[in-house]
């Protein structure tokens, strides 16, 4: 059977501005100072082509001149990088009690994060404290309005798969509304709308454990349980946007089959400390509880790691992912916890001996994940050209 391979390449003629642009960007991000006649090597660009391009790119404020450096025969050759304040990329995440919003720079550092209540989830009030935390982050980071690139939205999912008294959505409000022209319109904006394991999965690419890995799964404890899947550096969205929809599915247990989110979740732990008079409402008395080893928080652990095992050992069997990283709302000492528990199948393509990874990793980018993945989806999108076979 003959495979295609796909080439994030770029091609003098036939290829679009943007493409080349962001092929151009992309080489300068990973390399963090690079030379002309390096970025045609590995672009496939001419010289000329990347002459072009890196002019128009400084023109418009995204790339820095730096040093020559000399590598060999020939005149030193001039460094770029990316301008930090050349542009800007809002993360918005909506949940039913609280909004939160980040603003990344190109670098993907965060110059600007806040998180506020959600009292009224409707779209014109929800929009209207968007607008306002938009100004405001704009204003604290000096930048030029003109110089914000997108925002990502992030919402809970599924998207699109049945009425709100069917499927009990965490934002009903916006069941009949396409979110994706409601913020283009509303921001005036390139706008990408994810579910937060999406988004969290994108988080992870900028800075974090899913830094210059290809190929990943990111298992994401919002407050049920979502899974991102990173190929080839693009999420695998499926038909709709609801690809892994994973606390959905039914996995084995000790007390008999059990759908994953109700056996592994923020709000299945936090259900059982309930039944059992324990009130913790955040992550902080959730660590506290650990940190004390808390003996029904030890107990719901105890009870989560095979359901979370067989989950593992489907994603590793259907995606084949390099490795799977867990991350989210949930204290780092939990999701360790977790890690250490999984007795990791045998049964698995993951089991192989040669590994540059381990199977399982946390996350690094916390408790804002979400938020910062939906900025890092339009930093993505800048940096990242579609992939194309050949």
């Amino acid at each position: 059977m003959t495979t295609k391979t796909l080439h994030p390449a770029g091609a003098n003629p036939g290829r679009s501005r943007s493409h080349n642009r962001q092929m151009v960007l992309g080489h300068v991000r990973r390399a963090g100072q690079i030379g002309r006649a390096e970025i045609a090597r590995a672009s496939g660009l001419s010289t000329q082509a990347v002459s072009n391009i890196i002019a128009d790119l400084a023109g418009d404020g995204l790339l820095l001149e730096g040093e020559r450096v000399s590598s060999g025969r020939g005149l030193p050759a001039v460094q770029y990088s990316l301008n930090p304040a050349g542009g800007y990329a809002l993360g918005v995440e909506i949940r039913p009690d609280v909004l939160l919003v980040a603003l990344l720079d190109l670098n993907g550092d965060t110059v600007f994060s806040r998180r506020t209540p959600l009292v009224d989830t409707r779209p014109e009030e929800v929009t209207a404290q968007i607008l306002t935390l938009r100004k405001a982050a704009l204003t604290h980071a000096g930048g030029d309005p003109a110089r914000l690139m997108g925002a990502g939205i992030v919402m809970p999912g599924p998207f699109g798969t049945a009425s709100a008294a069917q499927k009990g959505l965490e934002l009903p409000e916006w069941s009949d509304i396409d979110a994706n022209l409601w913020f283009t319109t509303a921001l005036d904006l390139p706008v990408f709308v994810e579910n937060d394991a999406n988004a969290a999965a994108m988080a992870e690419r900028n800075g974090g454990a899913g830094e210059g890995v290809s190929h990943y799964a990111y298992l994401y404890f919002g407050a049920g349980l979502g899974l991102g899947i990173v190929t080839n550096g693009q999420l695998m969205q499926g038909a709709f946007g609801n690809a892994g929809e994973i606390g959905h599915i039914t996995v084995p247990s000790g007390n008999g089959a059990v759908v994953l989110e109700q056996a592994v979740s923020r709000l299945s732990l936090q259900a059982h400390l309930a039944e059992n008079g324990i009130a913790a409402a955040t992550s902080d008395a959730l660590a506290q509880l650990y940190d004390a080893s808390d003996p029904h928080l030890m107990g719901w652990l105890n009870q989560a790691a095979e359901p979370l095992t067989h989950a593992i050992t489907t994603i590793e069997n259907l995606c084949d992912p390099q490795t799977i990283i867990l991350g989210g709302a949930m204290p780092d000492q939990i999701l360790d916890h977790l890690i250490v528990a999984c007795a990791l199948s045998d049964r698995s393509v993951s089991n192989r001996d040669e590994r540059e990874l381990p199977r399982l990793m946390r996350g690094r980018s916390g408790r804002m994940s979400a938020t910062q993945g939906a900025a890092a989806l339009v930093l993505n999108h800048s940096f990242t050209p579609r992939l194309t076979p050949h």
